[in-house]
């Protein structure tokens, strides 16, 4: 058992504040914005062994298991991170696995460099995700109804949305939502501005459903992905809920302070709230327009007091530990786990844990953990 040192990305959007106050560390005064946990190339983790990538490729059945090499491949298969947004991250979906290999594969027949800015597919794997919150944690997740989207568009009574609010109530719900967000996305850019500019004075006006569209234009005036966010389910989850992002789904974190795992993948398409690329036809092609509820994830608690976030991906689950601290339980797995406190102070083996800190578990080891706190579990399912 490791434990495990691991970088802190300083993206624009990130809290200056949400980590540091976790770790209990003094702000630098710069975004932190995400702490990446695992063996992805971009920032793997840190432990007495070398990074977690060496440590996996020194011995993969040993540290991950046999099971989880023969269906994964000798590799960690997901990423698990603490996300801090304190300002939107870019409107995007993602790929389902067929299409992250197509579009991988085609990218790099054409000659594509992996880091061109306008490289859509960074390799081949596809990344559904789930956001479980810390802290009140506000989003953007799957299609409004187009009868819904369309009364929330026509009450800012601006005249250049009317054409867009008419799609919406006219067209079945598959060529009303790919209609509009296609109109959004391919409009002149200086008109479009004009129009988020009229659109956004009337949100903050009119306040209530509006509130979270003219936060997002104080960040991004002017950006299309404003108007295009009218068109998805804005969601508040409290602490403990979670949502789960599969492919094609269109989403956006906008505030809040949050546990994230993944499966390890960096493919994107953007949509909007970004200066990066955005690659239309692509996005076109990923995007499944069919109106959604978000479905807020609650944990179920099993008998033991394991509380599992349950999804359809097996390159990760997500579960919690909330200790009550008279007791100790085994969390010995046959699987790889990360072990993350979030609150509180635990004791995993050896190493004493507070919250933001996190240890790597190589399948099959015996752990046990102690203490008053709470203990997220990312694993794999094989």
């Amino acid at each position: 058992m490791d434990r495990l040192d691991n970088t802190v990305r300083p993206y624009a959007w990130g809290s200056t504040t949400a980590i540091p106050r976790l770790l209990g560390t003094e702000p630098t005064g710069e975004p932190q914005a995400e702490m990446w946990m695992g063996a992805h190339p971009g920032a793997p983790s840190r432990t007495p062994r070398g990074t977690l990538i060496e440590v996996i490729d020194a011995g993969p059945e040993r540290e991950l298991g046999a099971e989880a090499v023969a269906k994964f491949g000798p590799r960690l298969p997901f990423l698990l991170k603490i996300l801090a947004a304190g300002a939107p991250l870019s409107l995007q979906v993602h790929p389902n696995l067929a299409q992250a290999q197509q579009g991988y594969a085609e990218e790099e027949r054409r000659g594509v460099p992996v880091d061109a800015p306008d490289r859509n597919y960074k390799d081949a794997n596809h990344k559904p995700e789930l956001i479980c919150a810390l802290t009140e944690f506000d989003g953007l997740c799957g299609f409004r109804a187009p009868a819904e989207a369309a009364a929330l568009l026509d009450g800012l009574g601006v005249d250049s949305l009317k054409p867009y609010v008419d799609l919406l109530r006219a067209q079945p719900e598959d060529a009303a939502l790919r209609e509009v967000l296609t109109a959004i996305l391919t409009a002149d850019r200086a008109e479009m501005a004009g129009t988020v500019t009229e659109a956004t004075t009337a949100c903050a006006r009119l306040g209530g459903p509006y509130t979270p569209y003219a936060d997002m234009a104080r960040d991004y005036p002017g950006d299309p992905g404003v108007i295009a966010a009218m068109l998805l389910n804005h969601v508040r989850l409290q602490p403990g809920e979670a949502l789960f992002l599969g492919a094609g789904i269109p989403h956006a974190y906008l505030d809040g302070l949050g546990v994230e795992i993944m499966a390890n993948s960096d493919n994107v398409l953007r949509c909007g709230l970004t200066p990066k690329h955005i690659d239309v036809p692509e996005l076109l092609r990923v995007v499944r327009f069919e109106a959604s509820d978000p479905g807020v994830l609650r944990p179920e608690a099993s008998p033991d007091g394991e509380e599992v976030y349950e999804t359809p991906i097996d390159e990760f689950r997500l579960s919690r530990w909330v200790l009550p601290g008279e007791t100790t339980r085994d969390l010995t797995l046959p699987t790889p786990q990360i072990l993350l406190c979030t609150a509180g102070s635990v004791r995993v083996g050896e190493h004493g844990l507070l919250p933001g800190r996190s240890v790597f578990v190589p399948a099959g080891e015996k752990v046990e953990a102690s203490g008053e706190g709470t203990l997220f579990r990312a694993t794999v399912i094989v």
